[in-house]
């Protein structure tokens, strides 16, 4: 059965996973209001604006940008059904290289711009007692084990963390939230010109560089994800009724989230009695 055409509002859509998502969802009628930094390039990609497509040049840093950007489309459009925040970027460095901007300019976009996407979409939503907000983080963003991925690690935990907050709190709007953990996808996401490299490096962390060396060098364009599956995917989450909270795309993400679980589970099984000493005794 055909679903109901709806209005989407997608940041980072003008390449990557963005891009194909959009690409479907014009394909199957729906309605979407597409965020790059440059409008030139969502209109070379879709074409011009219409009464199904609102191309946006929006700066995802400024919050007064964001708003306008939501304010627009819903004059568009004069709905919003589903919000999905896509844009983000890799930061590699460790801990101790990364400097304070380097870090900070990895949350603004990770992290921050997302919160301002949520928070002037709400709203709307409210008002609607409907819609549905999906928030592309990352298999790291659950299982965060990589040597010189740090910030970008912390910043997709943190996005993680706010939808499951975010799910709870909604939920008696009639709002759903889903948080998508993609395992690696072939986009250009780890190119030279895509990826953040500390500026400062420190070579007694043989392990953060091997891990950089491996996306660079094996990882990159070898990525077990399709993009446009994992665009089909999203829409399917989006268009039945007991949507995912957590969202797991691709073999990858399956297994390192089961892995975690199950390192996860030991840990408190090992530790439950003395855990459960710090408690006042009754």
């Amino acid at each position: 059965m055909k679903q109901a055409s709806r209005t989407w509002f997608i940041t980072g859509a003008s390449k990557g996973v963005g891009q194909k998502l959009v690409t479907r969802l014009l394909e199957q009628g729906h309605r979407v209001a597409a965020t790059s930094r440059t409008a030139a390039s969502l209109t070379q990609a879709f074409g011009a604006e219409s009464d199904r497509f609102l191309p946006l040049e929006v700066d995802l840093t400024n919050d007064g940008s964001v708003r306008q950007a939501i304010e627009k489309t819903v004059q568009w459009f004069g709905v919003l059904d589903v919000v999905v925040n896509n844009a983000g970027y890799a930061q590699q460095g460790t801990v101790e290289a990364l400097s304070d901007d380097e870090v900070r300019s990895n949350f603004e976009v990770n992290f921050f711009a997302p919160m301002a996407v949520v928070r002037h979409a709400l709203p709307q939503l409210r008002r609607q007692r409907s819609g549905h907000i999906i928030n592309l983080s990352s298999i790291v963003g659950f299982q965060g084990g990589y040597a010189g991925w740090g910030s970008y690690v912390a910043s997709k935990f943190a996005l993680s963390g706010l939808t499951e907050s975010l799910a709870a709190e909604v939920a008696e709007l009639g709002i759903r939230a889903t948080v998508v953990y993609p395992g690696p996808v072939r986009t250009d996401f780890l190119s030279n010109g895509a990826l953040a490299v500390a500026k400062r490096q420190i070579d007694d962390y043989a392990e953060a560089k091997a891990s950089l060396d491996l996306h660079l060098d094996t990882l990159h364009g070898h990525q077990a994800g399709d993009p446009d599956k994992l665009a089909l995917l999203i829409i399917q989450a989006a268009s039945v009724e007991s949507a995912p909270l957590h969202l797991f795309a691709g073999k990858i993400a399956n297994e390192l989230a089961a892995a975690k679980a199950s390192a996860v589970s030991r840990d408190l099984e090992a530790w439950r009695r003395s855990s459960e000493a710090t408690d006042f005794a009754e």
